[in-house]
């Protein structure tokens, strides 16, 4: 079995450039019919377009909203240097809510253009 994520977006062209250039993902299979797959390691993450305001599932009310937004399931980003990353997630779009550090490692509280929330760690090892 393997996993994959999705994330809604409302622009491709910003999505790619966003994942890619800030957060250091390969793009893997351009955008096709509403749809593009970037990569990082060994998890792909599919990026769909979907309208604002359109439906998040079939038989429910809810509808897509790209305002910041919360959820419980998030992704985390690992690298050597949240600083750095922070920087380019700033230059493209996205946005830095806080962070923390100490002996244990640094995280930043990250939201991309869309408003979906992760998290950039760098965990040190002991």
């Amino acid at each position: 079995m393997k996993v994959t994520i999705s994330i809604d977006v409302s622009n491709l062209d910003i999505a790619e450039t966003f994942y890619v250039q800030a957060l250091g993902c390969t793009l893997t299979r351009p955008q096709k019919n509403g749809m593009s797959v970037v990569s990082v390691e060994n998890c792909a993450i599919y990026l769909q377009l979907k309208g604002e305001g359109s439906k998040a599932t079939p038989s429910g009310d809810i509808a897509r909203n790209y305002q910041r937004h919360w959820t419980p399931v998030h992704l985390d980003f690992l690298t050597e240097d949240v600083d750095s990353v922070v920087k380019k997630i700033l230059q493209l779009g996205g946005q830095h809510e806080g962070g923390e550090r100490g002996d244990w490692g640094a995280i930043a509280y990250c939201v991309d253009p869309f408003g979906n929330g992760f998290c950039v760690l760098h965990e040190k090892l002991v």
